[in-house]
């Protein structure tokens, strides 16, 4: 856990014109981030890309007071608050270059949950998307009772995503457009409020940020970043769902969808995306398990207890490694165990033929199970 003050991780994400790369990039040229905020306004303006305009927002400190409420509100209300140069920031979003530097977590979900699958689709989706939406929800939570479903508390889709969860007894998180002291649109508080029990609320915004058109653009990355894959339900050929698959896409994550038939207006988007060939084809929650490469709870004890007892020791290592950190790039698991990337990959390859590990997007491994 860094020791940067809750006031200046806050105040980082609240520089007018700095978004979250730009952020990272001022924090890394002066080496950190309490040295950002006493930085000149003459040194801030040698960084490169950082003009005059720039230099003056964050030598003018005038976000600091803001921030200062900030901080007041979440301690008072208990908000959990995720920075990016923290231990326990979710290690998917790490992954992703323009995750926020900041956000904000009302709940009790685990962020670091072993799967994740962000559910979207549109806003006017119809009985059949909705009914195959449970169905799909539903099949998940008899196999997989530990995931986390992902949405974004819109109408349509998303909310019968998360009621599909909750009647599922699936913990569900929403991405909120919008800060903590608002819910919108206000008639899914209810589902809202309950996400809280099991699940939670994020939002990368400020408590008194209200609901604008580009926020819940912004907020796409989230529900994208923070998911092992992203499924689309229903969509028309222009929509929020298909930027949310694009971003997702973006962040080498496996991106799915439900087809249609040819003609209906909500399906478009989705049947676009798979002959493109930017979605793989989802009509079942066993399509699903059958691409991520997941196994049913009942099936992960027996599967360890018979694979592990011949492992070298290199195997051991990494199986160790892995159980003990969770997912690991192929970087960072030859860095730990002092071992060349060379040497690395074939015993990794060797492990995942052997049903001991998952390969993921981006190069990272988990145990299997």
């Amino acid at each position: 856990m860094s020791s940067v003050p809750l006031v200046y991780k806050l105040a980082l994400g609240m520089i007018p014109g700095v978004g979250d790369i730009t952020a990272r990039k001022l924090v890394s040229y002066t080496g950190g981030v309490e040295a950002l905020f006493t930085e000149s306004y003459r040194n801030l303006t040698r960084i490169p890309g950082v003009g005059a305009a720039l230099a003056g927002a964050v030598a003018g400190h005038e976000y600091l007071d803001a921030a200062a409420r900030e901080a007041e509100f979440v301690e008072r209300n208990k908000i959990k608050v995720f920075f990016y140069l923290d231990d326990d920031y979710p290690r998917r979003l790490a992954q992703c270059e323009d995750s926020p530097v900041t956000f904000y977590f009302r709940g009790n979900a685990d962020l670091h949950a072993p799967m994740m699958l962000s559910i979207v689709g549109t806003r006017h989706a119809t009985q059949n998307g909705k009914e195959l939406c449970r169905k799909i929800v539903a099949g998940l939570e008899e196999k997989f009772p530990g995931l986390i479903i992902v949405s974004g508390l819109a109408y349509g889709v998303d909310i019968t995503a998360h009621k599909a969860a909750l009647a599922a007894r699936l913990p569900t998180i929403a991405v909120l457009g919008h800060g903590l002291r608002t819910i919108y649109p206000s008639v899914h508080a209810g589902a809202a409020r309950a996400m809280l029990d099991n699940g939670g609320l994020v939002t990368d915004f400020s408590s008194t940020t209200l609901p604008e058109r580009n926020n819940f653009i912004r907020r796409n990355r989230i529900i994208a970043g923070i998911s092992d894959a992203t499924l689309i339900v229903e969509s028309g050929i222009k929509g929020g769902a298909l930027i949310t698959a694009d971003i997702a896409a973006s962040y080498n994550r496996d991106v799915m969808a439900v087809p249609g038939r040819p003609g209906d207006e909500w399906s478009a988007g989705c049947n676009a995306l798979i002959r493109c060939n930017k979605a793989a084809l989802v009509e079942s929650c066993a399509d699903i398990e059958y691409l991520l490469g997941w196994k049913p709870a009942s099936l992960a004890a027996p599967i360890q207890t018979l694979l592990f007892a011949g492992m070298t020791d290199n195997e051991k290592r990494i199986w160790a490694a892995l159980k003990e950190e969770g997912d690991l790039t192929v970087d960072t698991l030859a860095r730990q165990l002092e071992m060349p990337v060379y040497r690395l990959s074939p015993i990794l390859l060797q492990m995942e033929l052997a049903g001991m590990i998952t390969p993921c997007p981006g190069s990272v491994y988990r145990i299997r199970g």
